[in-house]
């Protein structure tokens, strides 16, 4: 569903260049519920901005369900927009229309297309987020989690194919978050729908079977479900996960090029270090500051 290949992005303001992503790697498959997580101005958010087609990559490659964005035309670019992906934003502001009922929420995106049988699909995409009974409730009538609720449905109005959710309970308490994220997860089983989300929250993220951690721009490694975890186990209430229910596994380029977790240079003294050193010891190679190897400690 997304191939993304050396991709690249440059913002210039004042003659001044910033490099918002350098380089970039990501597949993600059809079908597929994953995470991105990152600090502030790791470029997750400038990724998530060209997978949903509100920003264009400076260069590199990146493919949308065998579309290349690089290639769209304005106009195909708004094709894709309306066809191919759906929004679910922190910011309720930015899905919702605080004097219109649920249902008319639901209706807009729908104008285009789909006007004889709006009033319909409406009602059904409420019901299958488990908001039939609020069909005519106005914003302030509804919960925060009832409102990400109806944000989801309006997502979900142009039959879309990926689904980009930017920090999706961020603004929601601990058991409504859980109960959003039940949601995603079952549209995803029911319809097959390719989720992305968008997080600076591990607990959260680790409710999917993958996790990508993007680090200055580039992707710095990845957290899979281990098999024992996936299989038949009980997906958090959003209280935490113990920490070894992901296998952490560290992006290697094609020139070998990896990022260090940076936890992992914490505890062995090296993350503000300008080099380490690397060993070959039988099969495993390891990395030492360069102040152990000084001292001949191993």
């Amino acid at each position: 569903m997304i191939a993304c290949e050396n991709l690249v992005k440059i913002y210039k303001t004042n003659d001044i260049e910033v490099m918002a992503l350098q380089g970039l790697n990501l597949q993600v498959k059809q079908g597929e519920m994953m995470a991105i997580i990152g600090n502030s101005g790791s470029g997750k958010s400038t990724l998530m901005n060209m997978l949903g087609g509100l920003d264009r990559p400076s260069a590199g490659r990146l493919a949308v369900d065998g579309i290349d964005m690089l290639k769209l035309t304005d106009r195909e670019l708004s094709r894709y927009k309306r066809e191919t992906v759906g929004f679910v934003w922190q910011n309720k502001a930015r899905n919702l229309i605080p004097y219109l009922t649920a249902r008319e929420n639901v209706e807009i995106p729908m104008l285009l297309h789909d006007r004889k049988k709006k009033r319909e699909r409406a009602a059904g995409l409420l019901e299958a987020v488990g908001l039939g009974h609020r069909l005519h409730n106005r914003l302030e009538e509804l919960s925060g989690g009832e409102q990400q609720r109806v944000a989801i449905a309006i997502s979900l109005a142009n039959r879309p194919k990926l689904l980009l959710a930017d920090e999706p309970t961020g603004a929601l308490d601990t058991r409504t978050s859980a109960q959003v994220m039940e949601l995603l997860r079952n549209l995803n089983a029911d319809l097959g729908l390719t989720i992305v989300i968008v997080t600076h929250d591990l607990d959260l993220a680790k409710q999917v079977e993958r996790v990508v951690e993007i680090r200055d721009g580039r992707t710095s490694s990845e957290m899979i479900r281990r098999a024992d975890e996936a299989e038949g186990a009980q997906w958090s209430d959003g209280n935490g996960e113990s920490d070894d229910t992901h296998i952490e596994y560290a992006v290697m380029d094609r020139s070998g090029r990896i990022q260090v977790p940076e936890h992992y240079l914490e505890a062995v003294g090296a993350k503000n270090a300008d080099k380490v050193l690397l060993r070959l010891e039988e099969d495993k190679i390891v990395l030492l500051p360069e102040r152990r190897e000084r001292h001949g400690k191993m």
